[in-house]
């Protein structure tokens, strides 16, 4: 007689270790960082601050060979920071949809100079430059082309879309609010290295729907270049970048002495960038990097000094980074001159350490 349970706990046996033998992999790292800030110029305090952070990621390979990675990043009170899902493909390149920036392609791009730290814009003001093509990398899909080879270079890049600029992914079934206001909005991105030198770009563009027939508005256009170049322990960078709101001529956007917003503010907001990043060792590195944004309103108005006047913000950053396996600590000062693009603003310096422990 044939033993039916037997052979169906046999077969049930066979699929487990079937699935098994395909099943991904799950990893948790985290890091826990301490920073002492003081800044001057504003009605801030000493302030020490800390935080814990925990990434789960998953990773896996189907039957045609394709790859695919998964990971949450948990902020202290477990709130998601950033999710990604993506697959690779590949030589078709890769496929992700993410939230929070958890998958994009303008990070490359928007302050895209070598620093021992952290990007200038950390230190406040607007940092125009990490504005660039911000709003095109949630609520959609994001596309990485496979690396190609020509003629000694390699060539990189990929594209943002997203349904809705400016809305971020939301959770599975679920559905983000209709914005009257904004409408699609791509970004699309390319480098080629050679050797130790490389030249990249990006443009972005969001639509503006224009719900009011008397407003007149243009849809979001930003974009940037770059050239990085490093030699032995040296690496240089300069970047230009360009923002233009497309909006009609918002409050305080004519005058020098208020403070203006990218993004939210009409008028052009433009500037370049540079730094030099030494490698002292295989531990420690220093950087010292400037930005420069310039808002130009736009306006034009006859006999108006006042509405014809730019108004630039200066970026200037001085960091180190030191490494001991799972422990670095990191510094920088930055000062900002006419923060937010307000002459009569003060000069903002902030200086920051930072203790960083992983695992």
């Amino acid at each position: 007689m044939i033993n039916l349970k037997k052979v169906g706990l046999t077969a049930l046996a066979g699929s487990l270790a079937a699935v098994t033998a395909h099943a991904g992999e799950l990893s948790v790292t985290g890091s826990a960082n301490v920073t002492y800030v003081t800044k001057s110029g504003d009605n801030t305090a000493q302030s020490l601050g800390h935080d814990k952070d925990v990434k789960f990621s998953g990773s896996g390979e189907l039957d045609n060979g394709w790859t695919f990675n998964i990971f949450t990043l948990s902020k202290d009170d477990l709130t998601v920071s950033s999710t990604g899902t993506i697959i690779t493909m590949g030589s078709l390149g890769s496929i992700g949809v993410g939230s929070g920036g958890g998958t994009n392609i303008n990070g490359a791009y928007d302050e895209a100079i070598p620093t021992a730290y952290e990007e200038n814009s950390d230190a406040g003001g607007q940092g125009a430059a990490n504005y660039v093509g911000s709003y095109a990398d949630g609520n959609g899909v994001t596309y990485a082309f496979p690396a190609m080879e020509m003629m000694g270079a390699t060539i990189t890049g990929g594209l943002d879309y997203s349904f809705q600029g400016g809305s971020d992914s939301p959770n599975d079934g679920g559905a983000v609010a209709r914005s009257h206001t904004w409408g699609n909005a791509y970004g699309l991105g390319l480098t080629v290295a050679y050797d130790a030198l490389s030249v990249g770009a990006f443009v972005s563009e969001r639509e503006n729907k224009n719900p009011d027939a008397l407003t007149t508005v243009e849809d979001e256009f930003t974009g940037s270049w770059n050239v990085k170049y490093s030699a032995g322990p040296v690496s240089l960078g300069y970047s230009e970048f360009y923002i233009g709101s497309g909006l009609n001529n918002t409050t305080n956007a004519g005058t020098t002495t208020a403070a203006k917003t990218v993004g939210t503010s009409s008028g052009i907001f433009d500037g370049d960038m540079f730094s030099i990043a030494f490698n002292v060792n295989d531990d420690l590195s220093i950087s010292y990097s400037e930005m420069t944004a310039t808002h130009d309103s736009q306006m034009n108005v006859a006999n108006s000094t006042a509405q014809r006047a730019d108004v630039d913000e200066k970026h200037e950053s001085l960091q180190a980074a030191y490494s001991m396996g799972a422990m670095s600590v990191k510094a920088y000062t930055t000062e900002i001159t006419n923060p937010n693009f307000d002459e009569d603003a003060a000069t903002l310096t902030k200086n920051e350490i930072a203790l960083g422990l992983s695992f």
